[in-house]
């Protein structure tokens, strides 16, 4: 993913065909290490195409998956049915399985490591 990000900030800052010192240069100017064979498979594969018109292919194959935002609804509705229910023990185990959830948003990468 930052690979495509520094080609799509080489492109935007004028260049129509990024090479890949190019791209190690913005890679590097916020610390991080190229690997070369990711480069060039980056560069390799966007070679060529317009940027625009993969964006625009990009956006119309994400608006035709599927969203499935019902669940974190239907777990927070189920936290009060379970403590109006009188069941105490069974809502603090549900509420400890939420905060831990929340606690690893970042899926255990950064974008810019």
């Amino acid at each position: 993913m930052r690979y495509v990000a520094a080609y799509l900030l080489a492109v935007l800052g004028g260049k129509d065909t990024p090479a890949s010192g190019d791209l190690e240069k913005i890679l590097s100017s916020v610390g991080i290490e190229v690997d070369a064979e990711r480069l060039t498979k980056v560069i390799k594969e966007l070679a060529g195409k317009s940027i625009e018109d993969l964006i625009k292919e990009g956006r119309e194959k994400l608006s035709s998956m599927p969203v499935g935002g019902g669940g974190a609804v239907a777990a927070a509705d189920a936290a009060p049915a379970a403590a109006a229910g009188g069941d105490k023990k069974e809502a603090k185990k549900e509420e400890k399985k939420e905060e831990s959830e929340s606690e690893d948003d970042d899926m255990g990468f950064a974008l810019f490591e």
